[in-house]
């Protein structure tokens, strides 16, 4: 007696790349259905082009790194002192992506700048974009520890490539020269073709300050800075919010 063919499992040895489980199931719709050859195709290239999808956003949200977030939706706008809500709501549209301009996020901490470059990040992900989140003291000594030339470039693609680079938290952690040179080799290559976030606590001339006073920091700053969205926050910690917020009183049992 000729065994029924298991019509899921050699879609899934063409490579096809939906799980047997799924495709059985979309089969036993289809079937249902009563779909016409026609129909089962598109379909089928429905599907499969949504798993590619879903698979393709996974894999960027591995390499983005973005970590956990609070959603836009939930900022307390009303906690900072003066933030331009506007110009912050202009750049979730990600137009200044498709010009290649960048955004410094500027303030004291806990204001919310890395949850705002988070989203950000996040929306960019959404959209089919690459993108890298990094502190910037990590990306510095990501690069450096590579003394080979080759080494140093192919590592150096992490952080030129992404369609969207956000370095978080310049001004905490004091770099050298050295530091300040791969600074201005990433911010360099990608000016005026990618994008680029950071968020610091700094006026742009006190960066010189973080990198020993190197002489290519100024260079980096007017390359940063000639397409740059800023958006200064000012204010006091959300996080010293949460210590002074009051405490229920303890119930006596």
């Amino acid at each position: 007696m000729t065994q029924p063919v298991d019509v899921a499992e050699l879609l899934h040895t063409i490579g096809i790349r939906l799980s047997k489980e799924a495709l059985r199931a979309l089969l036993d719709d289809m079937h249902k259905r009563r779909l016409s050859p026609t129909q089962v195709c598109e379909a089928l290239v429905r599907a499969v082009a949504t798993e590619r999808a879903r698979r393709n956003l996974e894999g960027r949200e591995r390499v983005a790194t973005l970590g956990k977030m609070k959603s836009l939706d939930r900022f307390d706008w009303e906690w900072p002192k003066a933030i331009d809500r506007d110009l912050v709501e202009r750049l979730v549209t990600l137009d200044f992506l498709n010009a290649g301009e960048n955004i410094l996020l500027r303030g004291p901490s806990g204001l919310g700048k890395t949850t705002l470059a988070q989203n950000l990040g996040h929306l960019a992900l959404q959209r089919g974009k690459r993108v890298r989140f990094s502190t910037i003291a990590a990306a510095l000594t990501d690069v450096a520890k590579h003394d080979g030339l080759l080494a140093k470039e192919r590592r150096m693609k992490r952080y030129t490539r992404p369609d969207l680079l956000i370095l978080d938290e310049l001004g905490y952690v004091p770099h050298d020269a050295r530091s300040a040179d791969i600074l201005f080799h990433i911010v360099s290559q990608r000016h005026e073709r990618a994008s680029t976030i950071m968020t610091t606590n700094l006026a742009y001339k006190q960066w010189g300050g973080v990198f020993d006073g190197a002489g290519s920091i100024h260079a980096t700053v007017d390359r940063f800075a000639q397409h740059c969205h800023v958006v200064d926050i000012e204010g006091d910690s959300y996080r010293q919010k949460k210590t002074d917020a009051p405490k229920p009183p303890v119930r006596q049992r």
